[in-house]
């Protein structure tokens, strides 16, 4: 195991976002398993809620009511301008017979040209309901971050979520349910079964619409036969991939098209209220696929939505699985190549406990591996942007303070550049470019700090008692405070774990 004097800040580090100022390692040094496993063991601990952040029902209802109003006001606009058209038109006709006329068209005319020609300015047009809802959802998110004792329980909301992503980036409804996704899918599960999460997840309105499972039609449904219109593959063949089997686990193309099958019907009810609660998930039977279907060489007889949750339930409890996860797990929290007996022992963990991702994290935390492994992960954009809002005492009034960094290190919040989420190996994040980046971020960080704390004073904040000589040395040698804030931030203590 590593040195005593380091396990306050290997728990803060590995497993939280970091220490939040002076005393932080030397509490958790006394007991850094009991002090990890004593957050995970408050009630709710990953709940979250606020008055500003609505279901996925009322975001999506919000944002189809905001498009149905600028739709009517695009409408009643091009109505005007067809009816000014009109009589341009009308005008124009009676002035070649008419003098008078002929005035009135060429007045008509000339105030058409100058409001051509000089436009009048327009108000900026207010935020739209999806960009307040998402903004709201991300401060809460990242406030929630900066302010917890050790940050494990969001570790693990993060790890859950870019496990089973959705994006912003599919268009509004997304932008509107990213946030009420994770609250709703991921939170309640993260010390729950895995299978409850993944059939909540799948099950859930953004991720029918991330992936495109509301278009997706049994070919001998009702509306198949009628319509012609077909299978969309897209959720079954990430289910199969990324979300529980994994890569190369044995399944073939036709278990990804059975899966498919299977969940066709799996949609969100629509605005006019007759499939019920709009923006729930709605079984619809007329584009089911009829009859049963086999998987992984099991037979699922037709059974409406329960045959896809059953489904699901087998691939949650399949050994592949466990493997899959465990190793998964293991990489993000230890290592890029994460020691083959931790895995071994975390995909035991797993199968047999049933999926139990309480029993899966305390089996990570307890394994001398997890200790042992020398802090080489690179911290992603997100962790090192909340860890250095929490050393600093900072929580941000404001989400752009984190989300414009984000944008611009690459790790937009909740916006993955695929379904399988962002990377979590150092090889992704400590290019040339993504480390100048940081070292832009810190350089501004550090500048806009009026009275900036003693840098040597938060280094030892930080690390206790054992900061490497180099940091000591680079953080006191600096011509100024800034300086020295912005090196210890671009230190290996703050950018490894």
């Amino acid at each position: 195991m590593a040195a005593t004097a380091n396990l306050g800040l290997i728990a803060l580090t590995r497993f939280g976002y970091g220490p939040r100022g002076d005393g932080d390692v030397a509490i958790a040094a006394s007991d850094p398993r009991g002090f990890l496993k004593a957050e995970l063991a408050q009630p709710g601990i990953a709940l979250l809620s606020g008055a500003t952040l609505p279901t996925t029902a009322a975001a999506i209802d919000q944002f189809t009511r905001d498009q149905a109003a600028r739709k009517l006001e695009r409408d009643q606009l091009a109505t005007q301008q067809a009816e000014d058209l009109a009589r341009g038109k009308q005008l124009a006709a009676l002035g070649a017979v008419s003098p008078v006329f002929a005035k009135v068209a060429a007045a008509d005319a000339a105030k058409a040209a100058a409001l051509l020609a000089n436009p009048p300015k327009s108000a900026p047009k207010p935020p739209s309901p999806e960009q307040l809802i998402f903004r709201d959802e991300a401060l809460a998110r990242l406030r929630r971050a900066i302010e917890a004792r050790v940050g494990f329980a969001e570790r693990l909301v993060a790890f859950w979520s870019n496990h089973f992503c959705v994006s912003a980036n599919k268009g509004g409804i997304a932008r509107a349910t990213v946030g009420s996704f994770e609250r709703e899918a991921i939170r309640p599960h993260v010390l729950g079964r895995f299978s409850d999460m993944l059939v909540a997840v799948e099950s859930h309105p953004a991720m029918l619409h991330f992936l495109d499972n509301a278009q997706s039609v049994g070919p001998n449904s009702k509306v198949g036969l009628k319509a012609h219109k077909g299978l969309n593959e897209n959720l079954g063949r990430e289910i199969m991939e990324l979300h529980a089997l994994g890569v190369g686990s044995g399944y073939t193309q036709t278990d990804v098209t059975n899966l498919a099958r299977i969940l066709t019907g799996w949609s969100i009810s629509n605005a006019n209220g007759k499939e019920g609660v709009p923006g729930t998930f709605f079984f619809n039977a007329a584009t089911h696929e009829p009859g049963p279907i086999q998987l992984l060489g099991k037979t699922y007889p037709e059974d409406g939505a329960t045959q896809g949750q059953l489904a699901l339930l087998d691939l949650a409890r399949r050994p592949e699985t466990a493997r899959f996860i465990a190793g998964k797990f293991a990489r993000a929290f230890v290592s890029d190549q994460p020691p083959p007996a931790l895995v071994e022992r975390l995909t035991h963990v797993f199968h047999d406990s049933g999926g139990d991702l309480r029993a899966l994290t305390f089996a990570l935390v307890d394994a001398a591996e997890a200790w042992d492994a020398a802090p080489a992960k690179m911290r992603s954009p997100y962790e090192f942007i909340v860890a250095t809002n929490r050393l600093l005492g900072h929580l941000p009034e404001e989400p752009g303070q984190v989300i414009g960094p984000l944008n611009l290190m690459g790790m937009g919040l909740w916006t993955p550049p695929g379904p399988n989420g962002f990377a979590d190996t150092a090889a992704a994040w400590a290019s040339p470019e993504g480390m100048k980046l940081r070292l832009d971020y810190c350089s501004q960080v550090a500048s806009r700090l009026r009275d900036p704390p003693n840098p040597s004073d938060l280094l030892e904040a930080l690390c206790g008692a054992k900061p490497s000589q180099q940091t000591r040395d680079a953080v006191r040698g600096a011509e100024s405070r800034q300086q020295g804030l912005a090196l210890l931030l671009m230190s290996p203590e703050m950018q490894r774990r």
